[in-house]
């Protein structure tokens, strides 16, 4: 390994993967909804938060709609 590397020769390429990365967001949700997530992430031992990206993701592709009564 050299001890220096000129840096200047190097070509820089654009990173294929930033349209990957995921968005850090703050969201309310119920203490029994995250629990359901959580004993569900445990039983799979998958992180509760990829567990709810994962349906949300689910519900996107599949098109989902949502139907709400309120009252």
């Amino acid at each position: 390994m050299k001890k220096n590397y000129d840096l200047k020769k190097l070509e820089w390429k654009k990173n294929p993967y930033i349209n990957l990365l995921k968005r850090p967001i703050t969201i309310r949700i119920d203490e029994d909804v995250i629990g359901y997530f959580k004993d569900m992430g445990e039983k799979e031992h998958i992180p509760y938060q990829t567990l709810i990206n994962k349906f949300l993701r689910y519900c996107k592709e599949s098109r989902l709609k949502l139907k709400v009564k309120f009252g």
